[in-house]
């Protein structure tokens, strides 16, 4: 915590202008991080990495065709 606090003090020495510019770049880095961040998830979610389901999952289905073979079950 102490660079934190370092960093503080720092900043307060800054004329009112270079404060508001400081401002504006630890919201432009604070919006990238959570950018790389959202990135990062979304590429581990197994919907979009089809290649790795591959094998894994049966052939393409047709949903309209399985709620009619489903439907038909039901009804015998």
């Amino acid at each position: 915590m102490s660079t934190y606090n370092e960093v503080l003090d720092q900043a307060q020495t800054l004329t009112p202008d270079e404060q508001e510019r400081l401002l504006e770049d630890l919201a432009m880095l604070v919006r990238q991080r959570v950018e790389t961040q959202a990135q990062k998830s979304i590429q581990k979610s197994p919907g979009l990495d089809l290649e790795r389901w591959r094998g894994f999952l049966p052939k393409r289905v047709d949903a309209l065709e399985f709620q009619f073979k489903l439907r038909q079950e039901w009804d015998e």
